[in-house]
């Protein structure tokens, strides 16, 4: 094998042609599976979108790097099942663009974290992790407290859905208004962010103070409705706890 390599290295197109011949392969291997991926992943009954509030939280999420930090994989090994619940299935993940699938465990995984703690666990842990846990390395985000710019979001939602999202024309129209509802639960429109995105969103002020909406909003709700948007994983593997 090392004498064909070092032939190889003396015929550079040869070289060339082996080199795309091996990544054709990998590519293959990779891609061709995704032709197929509506037959071997069902989309569950019960999976909903995230909503205007939650899809901010996500961006924020993104923007401060913390999926460098925490993955949202639980993979099925005793210890993982254990700690986290059940392991992660493809469908859960049919409406994240991108997705934040990973190993990398510098914290731990968030895939279903959705109702651990709290909503002031999360605001003082983010706005200062080692009031919670002494222990943490994680960064303090004091500057979430800051308003919530919900300008964008028609225009996310709008994207989304043209990449398979169901978001519908009322919820792309609606979008700012309904983040806004989602963390007054006493407002006006909060009885139709729960008909637009299903009865199991929670409306309440994420960050305590329903006055102002905040990215600390927006981050709380997202953490709180990961793992909640489809009960699949539970109903498709031992353990189901109903």
């Amino acid at each position: 094998m090392l004498r064909l390599h070092y032939n190889l290295e003396k015929l550079s197109m040869a070289l060339v042609a082996t080199i795309i011949l091996a990544a054709s392969v990998g590519g293959l291997v990779e891609i061709a599976p995704l032709f197929t991926i509506a037959d071997t992943v069902k989309m569950p009954a019960d999976l909903r979108p995230y909503t205007p509030l939650e899809l901010a939280g996500r961006e924020i999420f993104i923007r401060e790097g913390c999926y460098a930090c925490h993955s949202q994989m639980i993979r099925s090994l005793g210890d993982e099942l254990d700690r986290y619940g059940p392991y992660s299935l493809a469908a859960e993940s049919a409406y994240d663009h991108p997705m934040l699938w990973g190993s990398k465990r510098t914290g731990p995984d968030l895939a279903r974290v959705g109702g651990k703690y709290s909503d002031a666990w999360h605001v003082a842990h983010l706005t200062e992790p080692r009031d919670v846990v002494p222990a943490s390395i994680m960064p303090a985000y004091p500057w979430l407290l800051r308003p919530l710019d919900t300008g964008q979001l028609s225009a996310m939602l709008a994207t989304l859905a043209r990449l398979g999202v169901p978001y519908d024309k009322a919820m792309i129209a609606n979008a700012e208004r309904d983040a806004l509802a989602q963390s007054r639960p006493d407002s006006d429109g909060a009885e139709a962010v729960q008909l637009r995105y299903g009865k199991r969103v929670v409306l309440r002020a994420f960050d305590g103070n329903p006055a102002e909406l905040t990215e600390m909003d927006a981050l709380v709700a997202y953490l709180q409705a990961l793992g909640t948007l489809t009960q699949v994983a539970y109903g498709t593997q031992r353990g189901d706890p109903s």
